[in-house]
């Protein structure tokens, strides 16, 4: 496993029923036992405030999520609220930005007239291609950024690009035009390291005979990690001095590959933490075998 930045690991568990807690966009009453729980590699219960600190050493927070899962979106949220707590947060005075998978690059304009107030919720949503899960899961972050003036990066790669990677490999790339490929890292992009093909394959079940299009597929994934990693970079360049709270899918970021990779291609030397989020049906129970090597 690639250890970025600190010493010392966290992972992060959460209940398999977690829902949103308390706050202006919850849609129900918080469970008990509470939806998540921090923890230490070590299996140790641990405070958010334990987080908190480890990111005040860091440039990037890497959550990992399973996608529509309560739990995790509501840590998502008590983090980033946190992090924008002064006296509390690790932020301890530097600027936050909040880095999203779920948006695509070329909808970071109207992103940005969203935040600045020069367009209304309904044209930012018709113009931004927001996912399916956006108004339970993300908008809370959004709006919270928002109030805040805090910058929201939308990190991912146009779909539409990956999908021609996937269909007809990364050479394909080549033959858009200079306008579309202003959207995407400069080509070629890094690949896939030996660790995360293996971790990739693992989940496929291996290639077997279908090898050429799992490795296209393969190279989809990583344009979005290539994406993903020089979005939080060019962040990073815009604000000096920055926290970046980047939020995408577990398996870009678990084990320290894929998107935390690709950040070290194009900032050498980058800091940061991963936190490993994984639904559970007893969040006081730490499965140590199943979830080794998950998190920083």
């Amino acid at each position: 496993m690639i250890r970025i930045g600190a010493t010392g690991c966290l992972l992060l568990l959460l209940g398999a029923c977690g829902v949103p807690g308390s706050g202006p966009w919850s849609v129900s009453p918080a469970p008990e036992p509470p939806a998540w729980r921090l923890y230490r590699a070590t299996g140790e219960a641990i405070p958010l405030d334990a987080l908190l600190e480890r990111a005040r050493g860091v440039e990037v927070v890497f959550v990992g999520e399973r996608h529509n899962d309560p739990g995790a979106h509501q840590f998502q949220l008590d983090l980033f609220q946190a992090l924008l707590e002064g006296d509390e947060g690790s932020s301890a005075g530097r600027p936050v930005v909040l880095s999203l998978e779920m948006f695509e690059r070329d909808v970071q304009i109207v992103v940005d007239e969203y935040l600045s107030g020069l367009i209304t919720e309904a044209h930012f949503l018709a113009a931004s291609r927001p996912w399916a899960n956006y108004d339970p899961d993300y908008r809370p972050l959004v709006e919270l950024a928002r109030e805040r003036e805090v910058p929201v990066i939308a990190a991912n790669a146009p779909r539409r690009y990956a999908n021609r990677v996937s269909r007809l490999g990364r050479e394909a790339l080549t033959e858009l035009s200079h306008e579309a490929r202003r959207w995407l890292p400069p080509l070629p992009y890094p690949g896939p390291s030996e660790a995360y093909r293996g971790d990739w394959n693992a989940a496929m079940g291996g290639t077997g005979e279908h090898g050429m299009a799992a490795s296209s597929a393969l190279d989809a994934q990583a344009l979005w990690d290539a994406s993903m990693g020089l979005a939080i970079h060019e962040a990073l360049e815009r604000v000096p001095g920055a926290l970046v709270l980047h939020l995408a899918g577990a398996f870009h970021v678990e084990r320290g590959t894929g998107t935390p990779e690709a950040l070290l291609h194009y900032r050498p030397g980058a800091t940061s933490v991963v936190v490993a989020v994984r639904p559970v049906a007893d969040p006081t129970h730490f499965d140590a075998e199943a979830l080794a090597g998950l998190g920083d």
